[in-house]
């Protein structure tokens, strides 16, 4: 039988410095072997969450499970379920590449050897150099080869990808689906959009230290106009002005009609159908990517916020 207890359950999360509320009521849910995209602008709260989760600072009020146990009173004991990897590597510049794995898989429950080496090597990575000659892209490098090749339930990866290159960006994608395939759970707060779109189950997005949304993204995109660019014989009937269509263009072109505009995910089927009437030549429909579902929701939190604060 599949446990689907949370893997993370946050509810209420509140951390205050002084005067300063870092959290103010933040919730955030992930469940096993998801890979759940954790995402704001900075100063969102992001890195006190996951400061919190780590066992490395005691939230002010809420509630943190992770595994079903607090991280403050049970650090040591969950340190050896996850792996962590921050997006500014501090590592010892005295030490090899390989030195440093060895150490920072002593933190870990255990490491897979075989696969360490052959992170290693998809990497690209000379363990054998000190870590003062790294670039920053290298120190990174050791600290996901670290994490990956741990023995590790979750995954806690802040800016995990930062200062690697694209090729390498493609490798660690490509690394993260692998260990979600072996079951691992993976909380992934990144810059990167694109990076979260490519890899996330779910997503959360926070503001000022709330959770503003949070589901799968075929669920936000319901709310999200879709784009669409469409050439037909003719002028589709009464699609200009259409329930759910907005920045309609079309434009006559040798004897078709070349079309744009965006349609309310709920709408589409029947748009659709009016271009299928007008006899489609070539159609593109664009999902909203999740740039724009984030603009879109940080857009609206902070309408929100803006109306409470008045």
């Amino acid at each position: 039988m599949t446990d689907h207890t949370p893997v993370i359950q946050i509810q209420g999360l509140v951390k205050t410095f002084g005067k300063v509320r870092a959290l103010d009521g933040l919730d955030l849910t992930v469940g096993p072997g998801e890979v759940h995209g954790f995402l704001g602008p900075n100063g969102a709260g992001k890195s006190t969450t996951i400061r919190i989760l780590l066992g490395l600072i005691r939230a002010t009020g809420g509630r943190v499970g992770l595994f079903g146990a607090d991280p403050w009173r049970a650090a040591a004991e969950l340190h050896r379920r996850l792996a962590y990897v921050a997006g500014d590597v501090a590592l010892w510049p005295g030490l090899t590449g390989r030195q440093c794995l060895d150490v920072l898989g002593a933190t870990h429950g255990g490491v897979d050897e075989k696969r360490r080496e052959h992170l290693i090597e998809r990497f690209d990575l000379d363990p054998a150099k000190r870590i003062r000659d790294y670039s920053k892209g290298n120190r990174q490098k050791i600290a996901l080869v670290a994490a990956l090749a741990a023995e590790a339930d979750l995954l806690v990866l802040d800016e995990p990808s930062s200062g690697l290159d694209p090729l390498m960006e493609q490798v660690f994608q490509q690394c993260v689906r692998e260990r979600k395939e072996d079951g691992v759970t993976v909380l992934l707060s990144s810059h990167i959009l694109s990076e979260v779109e490519s890899l996330a189950d779910r997503v959360s997005i926070i503001r000022r230290g709330r959770t503003v949304t949070t589901g799968s993204l075929a669920d936000l995109r319901r709310h999200t106009q879709t784009s669409v660019h469409a050439v037909t014989a003719a002028e589709p009937e009464g699609l200009d002005g259409a329930d759910g269509v907005a920045g309609y263009l079309s434009e006559r072109l040798d004897g078709h009609v070349d079309i744009r505009f965006t349609i309310d995910a709920e709408h589409l089927d029947a748009g659709i159908g009016r271009l299928h009437a007008a006899r489609i030549q070539t159609l593109t429909v664009t999902p909203p990517s999740l740039d724009a579902l984030f603009l879109r929701t940080y857009g609206e939190a902070a309408d929100l916020l803006a109306g409470a604060e008045r």
